[in-house]
């Protein structure tokens, strides 16, 4: 049964971003007036929902949240505090931009480690930590009804495909995990940030319908 060693310090960036991601929830769910109850439940779920898919996906058992209930009172607990310190975060635009880039990349890191430690090949381990990564802020947007920040805003799950093609060449090479570790949450959390101050973004597909050809002269 997979589990990050207590020592490493991937498991240490994890508990960081669960309440990271609890944090983000509530800063999306105060902008849509909701309760304290939904603020709660809204951060459980970004916290612990792209890793509940993986797992789903993957079929790996027991689900994180139900081998480990403490990681619902962190993402609870955080988007709680949220609720009462939020009035005193001056810029809530910054810090749930920074917030949310924390979660992603060390959630994708997260996700590439399950797969591999589950002896899936390569593109199954990035599929799994972009699942990881993304899936919980798509369900917050969604049940915020909002286009999810995956859709509709800068370099988001290319940064998730990046973070997990970097963290994984480790994996098949001598590499020593934890400074590894770190590099990998350095480049993820600075292309993210990069992307939205410099508003990297992918091509976009933008048709009509109205597009349609002349009549014949």
């Amino acid at each position: 049964m997979w589990s990050l060693p207590s020592d490493s310090a991937l498991y240490y960036l994890s508990l960081i971003a669960l309440a990271a991601q609890g944090m983000s929830a509530a800063l999306a769910a105060g902008r849509r007036n909701m309760d304290w109850l939904g603020v709660c439940f809204l951060g459980c779920i970004t916290a612990l929902g792209g890793g509940t898919l993986r797992d789903l996906l993957l079929g790996h058992y027991p689900l994180v949240w139900v081998e480990k209930p403490i990681y619902l009172v962190l993402s609870g607990g955080a988007a709680f505090l949220t609720i009462i310190f939020a009035r005193l975060v001056y810029r809530l635009r910054v810090a749930f931009i920074v917030l949310d880039a924390i979660g992603l990349v060390v959630f994708t890191m997260t996700g590439c480690d399950v797969a591999w430690q589950m002896d899936a090949s390569l593109p199954i381990v990035i599929v799994s930590g972009m699942v990881t990564g993304c899936a919980g802020g798509v369900l917050r947007d969604v049940l915020c009804n909002v286009v999810p920040l995956l859709f509709r805003s800068e370099l988001y799950a290319t940064v998730s495909v990046v973070t997990g093609l970097f963290y994984a060449t480790a994996f098949g090479l001598q590499i020593n995990a934890q400074v590894w570790t770190i590099l990998t949450f350095v480049l993820g959390i600075s292309l993210r940030l990069l992307a939205v101050h410099y508003k990297w973004e992918m091509p976009k597909f933008d048709f009509t319908g109205d597009e349609r050809p002349g009549p014949p002269s």
